[in-house]
């Protein structure tokens, strides 16, 4: 469903991420970890086309793009089957809760204003934000906000959500509503690719868990294979950091 080959991505002289290769099923979850600075969150940005890779290809859904040279047409039909939730919520302060899930469905999508607000109702309902609709992101809690976020991509229908370390700007409190939101997601066969600092998460939740390092996929297997049993010693330096060894 998802095929990224061959991906790599340049600033300047300096290579983030090289030679990437990944293929997704749908309905799977696929939960990148690694240490910061290794190119997870870049890899995210550019299948999305919020960066654009230096070399190699990318289909999804049947949409195949040669991403060094993609034309506008392709990178926001990319767009449109993929969803992007951000660590900073990156919420419109001026829109409300609905209007911030509703404003994809009538740019995007072309929908009626009316229309994408009662869709936007509805997923607000669906995210336990019911009564949240008419609130602005500064009224909101850090986890409502990403909440929202989250409810935001959920409104596009994607075939594919990219989630960019969703819980990093979160206090302590507020992140398990939102890692139960996803969750629940995850029930609803919603294929999901997630960079992730949350090892519990990865160990619930994933159905292939990869380790990234020095801009390359090191490591992947179950979450099993990756936390019970690793292999690369940069894995394993990596868990006992994170206090899993």
């Amino acid at each position: 469903m998802i095929e990224l080959h061959n991906l790599s991505k340049r600033f300047g002289d300096n290579t983030i991420f090289s030679g990437i290769d990944l293929s997704i099923s749908q309905g799977e979850i696929v939960v990148i970890i690694g240490p910061s600075g290794t190119g997870k969150s870049t890899l995210l940005r550019c299948i999305n086309f919020l960066e654009q890779a230096n070399t190699g290809h990318m289909t999804i859904d049947g949409i195949h793009v040669e991403t060094p040279v993609a034309t506008k047409k392709e990178i926001l039909a990319i767009r449109r089957k993929t969803g992007f939730v951000f660590q900073n919520y990156a919420l419109f302060a001026h829109m409300t809760a609905r209007r911030n899930i509703a404003e994809g469905l009538i740019t995007v999508k072309g929908w009626q204003k009316q229309a994408a607000n009662d869709k936007a109702q509805q997923i607000l309902d669906d995210i336990g934000l019911g009564d949240k609709g008419d609130s602005y992101p500064a009224a909101l809690s850090g986890g409502q906000q990403q909440r929202v976020g989250i409810g935001r991509a959920m409104a596009l229908e994607a075939e594919l959500l990219l989630f960019d370390e969703p819980t990093s700007a979160l206090d302590p409190e507020w992140v398990g509503e939102v890692l139960n939101l996803m969750k629940m997601l995850a029930t609803r066969n919603q294929t999901m690719l997630v960079v992730t600092h949350e090892m519990q998460f990865a160990r619930e939740v994933a159905d292939r868990v990869i380790f990234m390092a020095d801009g390359e996929f090191v490591e992947q297997g179950s979450p099993e294979a990756i936390f019970a049993n690793p292999q690369d010693p940069r894995l394993k330096k990596f868990l006992r950091q994170v206090g899993i060894q």
